[in-house]
């Protein structure tokens, strides 16, 4: 008896100890198979979609589960999580956080006017006295960006620029995206803490985050060691391209790493709360943050809301010149995700479909590569393109017959028949001549060509074509002309 009751303890023993020790074996490589998942559905992406990189994090309830790198930068070295990108807009969020921080210690509230904080602010517009805090972080201030901006070099200037503009909307009563609310919120910071925003996130957020390898830019001519250039997809083909001249700060200014991001996340899965223990922000504002404000449609404080198959997710894209963020939280799930391509694609937000898919692969789901339509979309204009160059050497070889048989049109009816020809010029001027010059603008007509290459391309070709075929006809039509008038001469 006594020797089977030792039998039956040394059995359970053995029983609960390879439970105890299979749970964590068993944890970890279901965790290992969720990453090799992630690895393949992120490098099947961008093979299909000819992606030159990528960098992504997945966070679980403030823990880094999985980060990683796939392709390469523009000089050919390999793309890692401490890769430095640019995060475009991704770092609104961060604006407002730092905001939010100043309401946390009282030095403002979210429903002042923005003037008694920033007496410079001075927008044209009845009722722009009445914009409030919370209406700049929620784009409910009315505040609309021209497409044409002058140049700044500080946010001083940047928010002095707005001083000629006039309201859209009155403040409060509907939602505009506008990337001067996050300048003009920027600034306040500056004028409330008397620090340089730069300086301000970098002591008070980057640095009790662990965000080691971020920093805030003013404007996108700041060299940063160790940052590449971005590309531009255009034809399935990635091209190197520098940044358009901007003042960023406030609104697109950061420069970061998927390791960092990974860190940022947690602290809004941790409540506010860094890695170290640091209560960056209370809960309650990190909260109001996340919540869609009034009238703002999926507006919060810095963060936008969307659904996942009707579960609401808290976002925010960037995208620019040469680089592509995405940033999304699944509190339901309690996963978060970052993905930053060195890439931007005019026609489709990739890191968006990564992100979806990443937090599909963590939900059980199986998530789709999608075909490669913005692939398909170019290839389609580079038909269009190849039809207008056909187009125009067939103008040019029938431009004689063509003005043969209007000889007897009057100069009027012949010239309006000539102006179909010339929109495609007339286009091609205001965008790349006109638009550039207008107000100290700081675009130039390589940056206009990068927006959108391959319909660029198009625009261009009939551009030539139609003048091309323009000046044939008048050359044929002065012929004619010219020989009906030799023709009618008198014989001497």
């Amino acid at each position: 008896m006594r020797t089977y009751k030792r039998f039956v303890t040394a059995t359970l023993a053995v029983l609960v100890a390879c439970l105890v020790f299979a749970l964590p074996v068993s944890a970890g490589a279901g965790a290992a198979e969720q990453n090799v998942g992630i690895d393949h559905f992120v490098e099947q992406y961008l093979e299909t979609h000819h992606l030159p990189g990528a960098s992504i994090a997945l966070v679980r309830d403030g823990e880094v589960l999985h980060e990683a790198g796939y392709g390469q930068t523009a000089t050919g070295a390999p793309l890692t999580e401490s890769s430095l990108m640019r995060i475009e807009s991704t770092s609104k969020p961060f604006t407002a956080f730092a905001v939010l921080q100043l309401v946390k210690d009282h030095h403002l509230d979210l429903d002042d006017p923005v003037i008694e904080h920033l007496p410079e602010f001075n927008l044209g517009g009845a009722g722009a006295d009445k914009i409030t805090v919370r209406q700049l972080l929620s784009h409910t201030s009315g505040v609309a960006t021209p497409t044409i901006i002058p140049p700044a070099n500080t946010l001083a200037e940047g928010v002095a620029r707005t001083h000629s503009w006039s309201l859209a909307s009155e403040p409060g009563s509907s939602y505009r995206y506008s990337n001067a609310n996050y300048w003009i919120a920027a600034r306040m910071v500056e004028v409330v803490t008397g620090q340089p925003f730069n300086d301000y996130l970098a002591e008070h957020i980057f640095t009790p985050a662990g965000m080691a390898d971020t920093l805030n830019l003013t404007t996108t001519t700041t060299p940063v060691r160790g940052l590449e250039l971005g590309h531009v997809l255009s034809y399935g083909l990635a091209f190197p391209v520098p940044e358009v001249t901007a003042m960023i700060s406030g609104a697109g200014g950061m420069v970061s790493t998927a390791h960092d991001m990974a860190l940022w996340v947690a602290v809004q899965q941790r409540n506010g709360q860094a890695a170290g223990g640091q209560q960056l922000l209370s809960a309650e504002l990190v909260e109001e943050s996340h919540r869609i404000q009034p009238h703002a449609k999926g507006s919060g404080l810095g963060w936008m809301r969307s659904s996942q198959e009707n579960e609401p997710l808290i976002q925010h894209s960037g995208v620019g010149t040469a680089y592509n963020a995405q940033v999304m939280l699944d509190p339901a799930a309690g996963y978060g995700v970052v993905v930053l391509l060195n890439s931007f694609t005019p026609t489709l937000e990739h890191a968006y479909e990564i992100s979806s898919g990443i937090l599909d692969l963590s939900g059980g789901a199986n998530p789709q590569i999608g075909v490669p339509a913005a692939i398909w979309i170019d290839l389609g204009l580079a038909g269009l393109t190849l039809l207008a160059l056909v187009g125009g050497v067939r103008g040019l070889y029938r431009a004689r017959p063509w003005a043969q048989r209007r000889r007897h049109w009057g100069g009027w009816r012949f010239g309006l028949r000539l102006v179909p020809q010339l929109f495609a010029p007339a286009g091609t001027a205001f965008l790349f001549l006109v638009l550039t010059s207008l107000q100290g603008n700081s675009f130039t007509p390589s940056n206009v060509f990068w927006l959108y290459p391959a319909f660029m391309v198009l625009l261009l070709v009939l551009s030539i074509a139609g003048i091309a075929t323009t000046g044939a006809r008048l050359r044929h039509r002065l012929r004619t002309y010219t020989a009906a008038a030799q023709k009618a001469a008198p014989t001497p």
